[in-house]
Parts: structure tokens; sequence; C-alpha cells
């Protein structure tokens, strides 16, 4: 799997070859109602688009790749704190992505000098694959850390496939393109199953072992959840229109940013000092 983490670099090279700019944004707009649509500033004939919500997820994403660093640290040879360290890494650099095309410069990116806004770029294109590849690396972790034997091969093999299987399916869609195959939606439908069945591994083990870490473990999954429920609920509410309209800048992305970083904390505090590999002798 870490030779694909090496590819990512290559996605800035191939930009010049890609159909990204034929995808314009829906309902179109043009830079001049781009500007209209969202709080930003101007510095320096800079623009910075949504600044608090820019500030943080760049917060998210230095956070996340801190904690990143703690698991590899503290890794001690453990092959799951290894994994996480990964994981954690790859999600950091893709908010660090995020927060670039989709807030903070996404003007510059995707409107500045055109006469239509774009509907993505290949900062997001980054940003699905590195998500993606994140989750698998969790995959990788959990394989280590709550299986062993034939199900952590499986589990393994997973991680590996999935991660060739939707860097395949997003390159087909950037390249062709296909506006599906490089939407946040897909990425939701592809990272759904890992997540189902971290939930569904660490439940199973907690509930015949009543092990501290599957607990340390569920929580973890569960509040990972809980902030995406509330993240579609406000994107659902209408508040960030209405929010926006009275001077106060807060989006359904803040309320998932802010549940991201409490996630990360945790993780450093409550799962990075009590997660290891899987031994049968503590069965």
């Amino acid at each position: 799997m870490k030779r694909f983490f090496l590819l990512l670099p290559f996605l800035f090279f191939l930009s010049s070859c890609g159909r990204l700019d034929t995808i314009l944004y829906a309902p179109q707009q043009t830079p001049e109602t781009w500007l209209q649509i969202q709080p930003y500033l101007e510095f320096n004939r800079l623009v910075i688009v949504q600044p608090s919500t820019s500030i943080i997820v760049y917060l998210l994403g230095v956070l996340t790749i801190a904690v990143g660093l703690y698991f590899l640290k503290i890794r001690d040879g453990q092959r799951s704190r290894f994994w996480w360290g990964i994981a954690l890494l790859l999600w950091g650099l893709g908010a660090l992505l995020a927060g670039t095309s989709y807030e903070a410069f996404s003007y510059a990116i995707k409107c500045e000098g055109r006469t239509a806004c774009l509907w993505t770029s290949w900062w997001e294109i980054a940003y699905l694959i590195v998500s993606v590849w994140s989750i698998d690396a969790m995959m990788l972790a959990v394989a280590h850390s709550s299986a062993d034997g034939k199900l952590r091969k499986w589990l393994s093999m997973y991680a590996l496939i999935n991660a060739v299987f939707y860097f395949g399916l997003v390159m087909a869609g950037a390249f062709i393109p296909v506006k599906f195959l490089i939407s946040f939606e897909l990425l939701l439908v592809v990272a759904a199953p890992s997540v189902i069945a971290f939930f569904a591994i660490n439940g199973w083990r907690y509930a015949k072992y009543k092990l501290n870490a599957d607990l340390v473990s569920l929580g973890a999954w569960l509040w990972l959840g809980l902030t995406i429920a509330a993240y579609f609920l406000y994107l659902i509410s209408g508040n960030t229109a209405a929010l926006w309209a009275k001077g106060i800048w807060f989006s359904e992305n803040d309320v998932l940013h802010i549940g991201l970083i409490v996630w990360m904390i945790y993780l450093a505090v409550a799962l990075a000092p009590r997660i290891r590999d899987m031994n049968k002798e503590i069965l």
C-alpha cells in the first residue's frame, strides 16, 4: 500500500492532461457571483474565501498530522499504531488539500481569470484519493489490532484492493471526465463499508472479550459517526445561508471540522496509548 501513496505527487503533473476544466460549477457561477454566495476577505488582491472555516480546517489538518506523528513515535513495533499513524498523516493532508480548494483559495483555483467557475480541481482529486487511502490505512490498523489469521489477511487484502480500485475510478473520472466518479458522494459510498466493518469488528470483540481497547475503539467509531451525522443534519437544515446572511460565518463544514478536531484529540489521548497488535494470549 505504501507504494500507492507515492503516486500522489503525479496527480499535479497529470493535471495538464485531464479534462476537469470542462466541468463547470452548477448552477453556473461567474467569478463575481462566486464571491456573492459566500463570505470572503481580500488582502492585496488575494481573495480568501470562507476565512473562518479555512482557519478551522487548516487547524484540523495540522492537528491530525501531529496526532499521526504521535502514533508513529509511540508505535513500539506495533503495526496497528504504525498504520494509524499513516492513516492520520493522510487524513491531515486531505484536510489541508480540501481547505485550500473548497474554501480558502477556491476563487483563485476555480474562478480567477475564467468566465465561469469550475466545479472541482486537482487539489480536490488529491483530497478524494488520500481520504479513501486514509480509511484503507485504518483498515490495516484494525486488521492488526483486532484480527488475526485469515480475517487479518482478508481485511488487509480488502484495504489494498480498495485503495487501487478507488484510485482507478477517480483517475477515470478525472480524465474522461465523469462527475460522479470524482464526487464526495462516491467517496462516502466507498468508505462506508470500512466504517461499518470497524463498528462490527470492535463491537463483536467487546461483547465477547470485554477488552478496554475495543471499548475505546468503539467510542472512536461512534464519535466519527455522530460527527458525520451532525454534518448532514446541519447541511439539510439550511442554517448556513441564513447565518451567512446575518454576517455569521458558520457552516456545515465547521460542524464537521470541529467534530473531527475533538475526534483527533480523543484518538491521541484515549486510543493511542491503548491500541496494540492482537495477541491471542490476552484473550
